[in-house]
């Protein structure tokens, strides 16, 4: 699929992530982990880099991948050491001057690039991937992208965490949103695995230090802090320098501490010419996406492991199409894959399909693909155009459906996506999978609420022109106001639609002109757990030194 998926479709985002170089196999053994509340070590020989206005690097520094959101910093602080992250706040704690942090650049919204921002904190440098002994733990830096952790956990122990499609993304929001992937229906969300994490904070006589926080912390302060990080989003508590990685439960070696990779994957790429597709054909194909999801959705089976992402692009672009992932490890994995894709190309009535000799079904409109497992997730991660591209601008609303969509949101769906006024031909609805080992979590044990969705949505636009601004803002505005019209313009919390998700934050949200709900946009991310997160920040930021337009509010 190399024309069919024009789109920057794969995001396991948030705010405050990283672009870093790859660490080289994750061999080496991190330093012995510190007591719990203990200040970050001072750094020996590595020392950081500063980046001001006059400096040649700048301007590549000043934003993330959306172009739409620009800074100009006194300053640009890239540390090495998690001492000289405790020091970078010390400054701008003792000046007043704004902060923010950013691990690489993937956030939908403005929150890490804005013209407040006096310092930012860039983490790229921190991106090293180790086992720490003395924590029993896979150690993170805060700035390591998703690929640095996939290359270095796979080639060094055959592990891996279930994070997102999109591999520049960096860990520090990703995990802080309580990150999810392919894997995520086999094996839960990235927090289901995190184990502590290193969190620079500041204090309410205005000190700065650095904290290990853990799930089995014996301070039930440091506990609380821990849980904050388990989706309570980027940019409220403080700086995370580290995580800590280790499946509760999991005992023995490194090797048995998380999820093994598969060691193969089938993956099928879909196109649906969009001149072939009626409207019954769409709302047919978009209700049997879902309600397989929705009776197949039970962790540890075959087809409760099954991902996909149903991508519903704008009719200009030329086609729908599909992502789907299954570990060709699984019992029956082969029927299960082909039995759901003919169920697609079915629903569309557009089924031309042969079985291959390994029992999978291709179709002129699907082609299914046998891969290892490190090199199918760099190239699902690589084969949109635009899914890379720092050049972009885009807008992002997202939703979590609990059941399969409803008729009138289908229909609405069709109305927007066939519009003659049309946006970018990079404009469109993205269904992606949620459910199965996801499900098997309480919705308090992390602070990801939405924990028995079926299904995430993401109404989104990209383009390059700022002349193009107004009407692909006000295309995704109005097909998202238009799907969720009987609930104020938003998918409040109810039996079919559960809120939205904080890696993809959308400032709309707290304007009443477009969510029209009485439900607040806080407890759209995060429904009854909000009243804890706020806890949390009262305890550890009382200065709200840490903070963006929807970070946790005192």
């Amino acid at each position: 699929m190399t024309n069919e998926i024009k789109r920057r479709r794969f995001m396991g985002a948030g705010s405050g992530i990283a672009l870093a170089a790859a660490a080289a196999g994750g061999l080496a053994q991190a330093p012995a982990a510190r007591a719990e509340g203990a200040a970050g070590p001072a750094a020996a020989q590595a020392t950081g880099v500063t980046v001001a206005p006059a400096d040649s690097r700048y301007p590549d520094l000043t934003s993330g991948m959306n172009q739409r959101w620009q800074a100009r910093p006194d300053k640009i602080v890239l540390p090495r050491t998690t001492a000289e992250v405790v020091a970078a706040v010390r400054e701008a704690v003792s000046t007043s001057k704004r902060l923010s942090v950013c691990s690489g650049g993937h956030c939908f919204e403005d929150f890490v690039f804005n013209a407040d921002i006096k310092i930012n904190i860039k983490l790229s440098l921190m991106n090293q991937v180790t086992f720490d002994t003395a924590m029993n733990a896979f150690c993170v830096g805060g700035g390591a992208t998703l690929m640095d952790v996939y290359e270095a956990l796979y080639e060094g122990w055959g592990v891996t965490i279930p994070g997102g499609i999109c591999h520049s993304v960096g860990v520090g929001g990703h995990i802080t949103g309580g990150g999810f992937g392919n894997l995520s229906r086999q094996h839960g969300l990235t927090v289901d695995h995190l184990h502590a994490v290193e969190v620079v904070v500041v204090a309410a006589d205005g000190s700065v230090r650095s904290v290990i926080a853990a799930r089995d912390s014996a301070d039930a302060r440091l506990r609380d802090l821990f849980w904050a990080h388990t989706g309570g989003g980027g940019g409220s508590f403080g700086i995370v320098t580290r995580f800590w990685f280790r499946t509760p439960g999991a005992t023995g070696g490194p090797e048995s501490l998380l999820p093994k990779a598969p060691s193969e994957i089938y993956l099928t790429l879909a196109n649906w010419p969009w001149e072939k597709v009626t409207q019954d054909g769409f709302s047919r194909l978009v209700t049997y996406w879902g309600t397989w999801l929705e009776r197949n959705n039970t962790a540890g089976t075959t087809a409760g492991s099954l991902y996909s992402w149903l991508l519903l692009n704008h009719r200009d672009s030329g086609s729908l199409g599909a992502v789907v992932q299954l570990d060709a490890s699984l019992p029956d994995a082969a029927a299960v894959l082909s039995d759901f894709l003919a169920g697609m190309d079915l629903a569309l009535g557009l089924s031309s399909a042969t079985r291959r000799s390994s029992g999978v079904l291709d179709s002129a409109y699907t082609t299914t693909r046998l891969h290892p497992w490190l090199r199918g997730t760099r190239y699902i991660g690589s084969i949109s155009a635009t899914q890379l591209d720092p050049t972009t601008r885009g807008i992002h609303k997202s939703s979590h459906l609990r059941t399969a969509t409803p008729q009138r949101q289908i229909d609405a769906m069709y109305r927007s996506l066939t519009a003659t006024t049309s946006p970018s031909a990079f404009a469109g609805i993205v269904l992606s999978a949620s459910g199965g080992r996801i499900a098997s979590v309480s919705p308090t044990a992390t602070a990801v609420a939405q924990r028995d969705a079926i299904m995430k949505t993401n109404f989104e636009s990209l383009w390059y022109d700022t002349k193009d601004d107004a009407k692909n803002i006000a295309w995704v505005r109005e097909a998202f106001s238009e799907v969720y019209a009987d609930t104020g313009g938003v998918p409040v919390p109810n039996g079919v639609t559960d809120g939205c998700y904080i890696n993809y934050p959308d400032a709309d949200l707290s304007d009443p002109a477009f969510n029209r709900s009485a439900v607040p946009w806080h407890d759209l991310y995060w429904k009854g757990n909000y009243a804890r997160l706020q806890q949390v920040k009262r305890a550890w930021d009382p200065g709200n030194v840490f903070q963006h337009r929807q970070s946790v509010r005192l």
